[in-house]
C-alpha cells in the first residue's frame, strides 16, 4: 500500500476507536518542509510517523530476485499439472549472481514438461539446465497429497535481526517525534508490514518487545502495527502497553 494510503486508513481506525469518526489527517509536514527531518502527519491531537521493516534483512531485495525467475508461473502449473501441486524453494535458492533470465526459461520448461510426468508424493529435484558455475535451484516438490494447494512456496530463513532493525529505525523516528511531545499531543509511531507468508501480528509484537523491554521509547506516547498483507483490508493493531505486559 502506498504510505500515505496507510496513514490515511489508520487515521479513520484510530477516531474510531478513540470515539472521534471525524478524525482527519489536518496536515502532512514531511511533504511541506523539506529542510528538515519531519513527521509524516498530524491528525488533531495526533501526531504520526510511519516506518516500514522487512520481516528479514534486506527483504525486499531478495523477494525481487525471487520473482525474477517464479513470477507469474503459477498459472502454468494449473494448466500443465493441476491442483495440488506446490514448489517449495530455500530462502535464497534464487540469488544475487543467478542468471535469472535463463533460470526461469529452465523453471518455465520443467513445469511445462516434467512435472506433468511426477507421482503423487513428495520429491526433491534440482532444477535440470542449472548452469553448473551456479548452485543448483533445488525444489522440494508435493504433488496430490493434502492439502492441496498449488503454487511456490519459500521455506522461512534463519534471520534473528528483527528486534535489532527495529531497534535502528524506531530511533530513528522517535526523534522527529520527539519535538511534537507534550501535554496536548500524543506521538505515534505506525509500525508497517506487508508479508503475508512470514510476518503475524505475534512475531512482530515479540520484535517491538524484545528491542523495548521498557516500553515506549523516548518521543513515543503510542506504538502501532499495520498489517498491510491484504491491501484492501489493512488490520491495526495497538502495541502501546503490550510491549510491556506480556
Amino acid at each position: 500500500m502506498d504510505e500515505c494510503a496507510v496513514i490515511v486508513g489508520f487515521v479513520r481506525f484510530l477516531g474510531c476507536c478513540r470515539g472521534n469518526p471525524e478524525l482527519v489527517v489536518d496536515r502532512w509536514p514531511d511533504k511541506e518542509n523539506r529542510t528538515e527531518p519531519e513527521i509524516d502527519a498530524v491528525a488533531g491531537d495526533f501526531a504520526i510517523e510511519h516506518a516500514s521493516v522487512d520481516t528479514v534483512n534486506h527483504q525486499r531485495e531478495r523477494d525481487a530476485s525471487y520473482l525474477r525467475v517464479v513470477g507469474d508461473l503459477e498459472p502454468l502449473i494449473e494448466e500443465h499439472v493441476g491442483g495440488g501441486f506446490t514448489v517449495a524453494l530455500e530462502f535464497d535458492a534464487i540469488g544475487k549472481g543467478r542468471d535469472w533470465s535463463r533460470a526461469r526459461a529452465s523453471l518455465k520448461k520443467w513445469i511445462e514438461e516434467e512435472a506433468p510426468l511426477l507421482q503423487d508424493g513428495s520429491h526433491r529435484v534440482s532444477l535440470p539446465t542449472s548452469c553448473s558455475a551456479e548452485v543448483p535451484i533445488v525444489m522440494h516438490i508435493r504433488k496430490g497429497l493434502a492439502p492441496r494447494s498449488t503454487g511456490f512456496l519459500r521455506f522461512e530463513p534463519k534471520d534473528v535481526s528483527l528486534s535489532t532493525r527495529i531497534r535502528a529505525l524506531v530511533d530513528r523516528k522517535a526523534k522527529k517525534l520527539g519535538k511534537y511531545q507534550g501535554p496536548s499531543c500524543t506521538t505515534v509511531l505506525l509500525i508497517e508490514n506487508d508479508d503475508i507468508a512470514l510476518m503475524n501480528e505475534g512475531k512482530m509484537l515479540e520484535g517491538i518487545q524484545e528491542a523495548y523491554p521498557e516500553g515506549c521509547p523516548p518521543g513515543v506516547d503510542e506504538i502501532w502495527f499495520a498489517d498491510t498483507s491484504i491491501p484492501d483490508n489493512p488490520q491495526f493493531y495497538d502495541f502501546t502497553t503490550r510491549i510491556v505486559e506480556e
